[in-house]
């Protein structure tokens, strides 16, 4: 029977589709804005979305704004902070290795993600849900490494900017999580759009500052590009406003791995959009990701 705990399954499905949108979108204005500069697009300009969001979610549920216990801020800043990290991280990564690769790594958070969950939140740890998340997560590496590319796993420095960078989104995942559980008296929606417009906020503050005093060009031809940043910006926010809410209903590694269905709606893409066949190998990856994926549902 379908019931409201399990409305992460189709939060967590729908975030992933606007983040692919998101990436897309930001991709066009990573050559005129810079990494940082389009990256900083999501929060500018999301920020606002976000707010909307949360006065239309008080005037839908009836809720006030909470008033959460000390412990939301730390829980937040964790959030907060991790992801730009390992968003930095990331990218110095794949400056050092070829984009497939450095996803394979970053793809581990969900590992990740699980022991962290456990450790610092309690979090349910079953050996079916291990089970699961490490067959979707060897079948992200498989779809994500290809033969002869880029020297594999074999030069440790990019290898471990890649694992920190997983190890960062994981403890981003799961400091959004805690942050969202510390608030009570009011409804998941509420309790996930109130920690949203926070976690943009210190985004948004910290990137901007650092822009004016590194880059302040950037900024300004990041108001030149408004109209493009705005669809940007609203995607971003869309999207993270359900990976909010799939973290407000169950455990952050849960929602990590479910997500990696993302990479099937990435090949859907390629081969539908570009034409590009799709190999025996990445068909076995694809297939791990679904039994994975198939397996943690279940579970």
């Amino acid at each position: 029977m379908f019931t409201v705990a399990s409305l992460w399954i189709p939060f967590t499905v729908t975030a992933a589709i606007g983040q692919v949108a998101r990436n897309a979108m930001q991709r066009q204005l990573t050559g005129p804005l810079g990494t940082w500069g389009a990256t900083n697009i999501r929060f500018l300009f999301g920020f606002p979305f976000a707010i909307l969001f949360f006065l239309g979610v008080l005037a839908a549920t009836g809720d006030r704004v909470p008033w959460p216990a000390p412990a939301f801020w730390p829980w937040l800043l964790l959030g907060a902070l991790c992801q730009i990290v390992a968003t930095g991280l990331m990218l110095l990564a794949m400056n050092e290795r070829s984009f497939v690769v450095t996803t394979a790594y970053i793809k581990t958070e969900a590992i990740q993600t699980a022991i962290f969950g456990f450790v610092f939140l309690g979090d349910d740890l079953t050996v079916s849900k291990v089970i699961a998340i490490l067959i979707a997560t060897v079948g992200v590496v498989v779809t994500a490494l290809r033969p002869g590319g880029a020297k594999g796993f074999s030069d440790w420095r990019p290898t471990v900017i890649g694992l920190v960078s997983a190890a960062a989104f994981a403890l981003s995942a799961n400091g959004y999580r805690g942050a969202i559980i510390t608030i009570e008296g009011t409804s998941f929606v509420t309790a996930a759009t109130y920690t949203l417009v926070f976690g943009l906020f210190v985004q948004t503050l910290i990137l901007t500052i650092y822009l004016l005093a590194r880059a302040p060009g950037v900024l300004k031809a990041i108001m030149g590009l408004w109209k493009p940043s705005l669809l940007a910006g609203f995607m971003g926010a869309f999207a993270s406003q359900f990976w909010f809410l799939a973290f407000a209903l169950t455990a952050a590694a849960n929602v990590r791995t479910l997500a990696l269905v993302e990479v099937l709606f990435a090949q859907a893409v390629a081969y539908y959009s570009f034409k590009q066949p799709i190999s025996a190998r990445e068909l076995a990856g694809i297939v791990l990701i679904v039994i994975g994926v198939g397996l943690l549902v279940a579970a």
